[in-house]
């Protein structure tokens, strides 16, 4: 699913020189600095030429035909524009396909909901089951370790099979004794560690499959409605998606995601429904191996992307996310979650992206 048999063959390959291209690098006069806005005489560092990037935005708004290769897809019972690549079948765009509050809703649940237990996430092998992180961070509370009795020993599966057990606790900055030593953690910082989170069925990252002995729960009903409303375009007719999973993913301003197929799923005629929230980024979407030229495409706050059936086999990854105050594109988000009890959440979002894909397993 990720990764290559052949990390030194995959580096040069056509998928991975794209990545390159893409990403954002920070130069040795700014090591140890904050990247979030690189500058020097007008020039951005790093990141490439951006002028092949699709812009399917700017389509939306575009007079006469479309640029060559690109079609539109039109399905009965789907109100909102669709754009799909001839020579790619299967993948399918739907540009602002959210509201700003729509958007805004799906930041709150994913950060303040969607890493709760049961849900998985990949903190969960370091510190067992964590409740209430987002409250936690937000009152600035830290994680400790403790040994008490009175404390609630938490099991989990550490993923190779062996359960553990971890003892962990948020606690006000004030009730840690003066001197004493114990392992400890400021929410806040895991909130910035916080890089996915699993809701349904639940996703074992280690053996690369389903698996239906952990503890779940279903899919929220609000994003379950809105996953099968948006696969309409990539389901064959007269049959309904089923949502049984989804992967929250979290992206940091230097993080990206790496080429990968997703296979993992039963019956790939299915799609995959993928949200894009918060700040914009760069995706790309290359053919059945690594050795083809992917195209690269900007994904924004709102944006919905569908692949099912052959764009299931294609490489795909996400090389870039834009932080840069002048090419965030989220001054919509500022203003809806300008609020006093969306000051954290808007913080977060600021410098981030999360992406929560909904996958039909069986």
């Amino acid at each position: 699913m990720y990764g290559a048999s052949d990390p030194a063959a995959a580096e040069r390959t056509a998928f991975r020189r794209a990545e390159k291209q893409y990403k954002l690098y920070k130069p040795p006069n700014l090591k140890g600095r904050s990247r979030s806005r690189s500058k020097s005489a007008g020039v951005e560092v790093g990141g490439g030429d951006l002028s092949a990037v699709v812009d399917f935005h700017a389509l939306l708004v575009a007079d006469g035909e479309l640029p060559a290769g690109i079609g539109r897809r039109d399905r009965a019972g789907f109100d909102r524009p669709v754009f799909c690549f001839l020579d790619r079948p299967g993948f399918y765009f739907i540009p602002g396909a959210l509201s700003t509050e729509e958007q805004c809703y799906w930041i709150r649940e994913s950060l303040k909901t969607f890493p709760q237990p049961p849900n998985r996430t990949n903190l969960t092998a370091i510190y067992g089951s964590i409740s209430d992180l987002f409250v936690a961070a937000k009152k600035q509370k830290i994680l400790v370790e403790v040994e008490n009795s009175d404390v609630q020993e938490k099991e989990h599966n550490s993923g190779d099979g062996k359960m553990e057990s971890k003892n962990f606790k948020f606690v006000e900055y004030s009730e840690i004794q003066k001197g004493e030593e114990c392992r400890s953690t400021r929410a806040t910082t895991l909130m910035r560690k916080l890089r996915w989170s699993t809701l349904g069925l639940q996703f074992d990252w280690s053996k690369r499959n389903y698996d239906v002995s952990l503890p779940h729960k279903k899919i929220p009903d609000a994003l379950a409605s809105l996953a099968k409303n948006m696969a309409i375009p990539a389901m064959p007719f007269g049959e309904e998606f089923k949502p049984e999973a989804a992967i929250v993913n979290y992206y940091g301003p230097s993080d990206m995601l790496g080429g990968h197929v997703d296979d993992m799923e039963a019956d790939w005629t299915k799609p995959i429904v993928s949200i894009s929230l918060g700040c914009k980024c760069i995706f790309l979407l290359g053919g059945k191996t690594r050795d083809e030229v992917p195209t690269a495409m900007f994904l924004r706050s709102g944006d919905i992307v569908l692949m099912a059936g052959e764009a299931r086999e294609r490489f795909h990854g996400v090389p870039r996310i834009f932080t840069e105050s002048d090419q965030q594109e989220i001054s919509a988000l500022v203003s809806q979650l300008s609020g006093e009890d969306d000051c954290f959440i808007l913080d977060y979002i600021k410098n981030s992206r999360i992406n929560i894909n909904i996958r039909q397993v069986y």
